[in-house]
C-alpha cells in the first residue's frame, strides 16, 4: 500500500519530477546523435515496461515479446502505406491487433510454467519473424520489409528531427509510467503479484489464475504493439530483422537487470542496457566484453536487480474490508 505523507512531499514523486525536468532539458545540451540514443532508450524502456507486466508482476517467462512489437509495427506500416491513414491514428488499431494475437496464441499455452512457457514464447517469436520474411498474404514485403511509412503528425506539425521525436517518445513513456503505476496498485496489479508469489495459494484464495495470466499477456502485448507503431513512424522503414529473438532478449534483460516488477528499475535498466554500449562504443569489440562482465557481476551481487520492487504490506483493517484482495 502506498504511504501517505501528511503535508509533505512524497520523496518518490519528487524524484520522478526531478528526473523528468532534467530529461526534458537534456536535448538542449546534446547533439542529434545522442538525442537519437535517448530516443532508442525511450522505446526500449516502454517495451520493457510492457514486458514487466508479464515477467515482473505475473512472474511468467516470456522471450517472444518482439512478436507483439512487430505486429504493431507492421499493422501501422501496411495500413499507412496502402490506405494513407495517419500513423498516430492507428495506435488503437495496433494495440488491438497485437492484443488479439496475444489472446489467440497465449490461450492454449497459458497453463505452462517456467522454462516450458519460456521455450514456447521463443517459438512464437520466431514463427512471427519467419512469417514476415515469407511475405504473409503478399503484404509484409518479405525480407526487404516495408518502405515509405509516413512521419507522425502532432497538432498539424510533422515530427521529423530526433529532437521532435525525443519529446513524442518520452511523452508516451511518461504516460506509460503513470498508467502502469496505477495498474500496479490496482486490484488487477495485486492479483498479478499474488500469482507471482504463489500460484497455488492465489488460486486457493479464489483468484482465477488463467484469467489473470491471459489478461497480463494481452495488456503487455497491446502496449508493445503501440510502441511498434511509433518505431515504424520514426524509422519510415521496417524489416523482419528488426524483430529478432535478440530484441526479446534485450527487453527481458532490461527487466531482470533493472529489477523485476519495479518501474524505476526497468527505466534504469533501459539506460544501462541501451545507453552504456553507446558510451563505450570507442572500445569497439571490447565494449561488449566489458558490458557482459558488468552484467555478470551485478547479477551475482544483486540477484533481485539493481532497483527491485519493494515488498508490499496491507493493513489488517483494509484486508477485512476487502480492499487488499483482488
Amino acid at each position: 500500500m502506498q504511504k501517505k505523507y501528511n503535508g509533505k512531499i512524497n520523496p518518490r514523486n519528487a524524484v520522478y519530477t526531478a528526473v523528468a525536468v532534467v530529461l526534458a532539458m537534456l536535448p538542449a545540451f546534446l547533439n542529434p546523435y545522442w538525442v537519437d540514443v535517448l530516443n532508442s532508450i525511450g522505446i526500449y524502456a516502454i517495451l520493457a515496461l510492457s514486458l514487466n507486466i508479464i515477467v515482473g508482476h505475473a512472474g511468467l517467462f516470456n522471450l517472444g515479446h518482439a512478436a507483439f512489437y512487430a505486429i504493431g509495427a507492421y499493422t501501422a506500416a501496411i495500413i499507412n502505406t496502402r490506405f494513407g491513414v495517419p500513423v498516430l491514428w492507428l495506435l488503437p488499431l495496433c494495440a488491438l491487433t497485437a492484443g488479439l494475437f496475444a489472446l489467440i496464441v497465449a490461450r492454449p499455452i497459458i497453463h505452462l510454467r517456467g522454462d516450458y512457457l519460456c521455450i514456447v514464447t521463443i517459438g512464437v517469436g520466431e514463427i512471427v519473424r519467419i512469417a514476415l520474411i515469407n511475405n504473409v498474404f503478399g503484404m509484409t514485403g518479405g525480407a526487404n520489409g516495408i518502405f515509405g511509412i509516413d512521419r507522425p503528425s502532432v497538432f498539424g506539425y510533422t515530427v521529423r528531427s530526433p529532437y521532435q521525436f525525443f519529446y513524442l517518445i518520452w511523452a508516451f513513456a511518461g504516460l506509460t509510467i503513470f498508467l502502469f503505476h496505477l495498474l500496479e496498485y490496482s486490484r488487477f496489479g495485486r492479483a498479478l503479484n499474488y500469482l507471482r508469489e504463489d500460484e497455488v495459494a492465489a488460486e486457493g484464495s479464489g483468484i482465477n489464475t488463467a484469467h489473470y495470466k491471459l489478461a497480463c499477456f494481452v495488456v503487455g502485448a497491446a502496449w508493445a504493439g503501440m510502441v511498434g507503431n511509433i518505431y515504424a513512424a520514426k524509422m519510415t522503414i521496417i524489416s523482419p530483422e528488426s524483430y529478432s529473438f535478440w530484441e526479446s532478449v534485450l527487453m527481458f534483460t532490461i527487466v531482470i537487470l533493472g529489477g523485476s516488477g519495479s518501474i524505476p528499475g526497468v527505466l534504469l535498466g533501459a539506460f544501462l542496457i541501451i545507453g552504456l554500449p553507446e558510451i563505450f562504443r570507442e572500445f569497439a569489440n571490447a565494449r561488449m566484453l566489458i558490458f557482459g562482465a558488468a552484467m555478470v557481476v551485478m547479477m551475482i551481487f544483486r540477484t533481485q536487480g539493481i532497483l527491485p520492487s519493494r515488498p508490499r504490506s496491507y493493513k489488517l483493517s483494509k484486508l477485512r474490508a476487502g480492499e487488499g484482495s483482488p
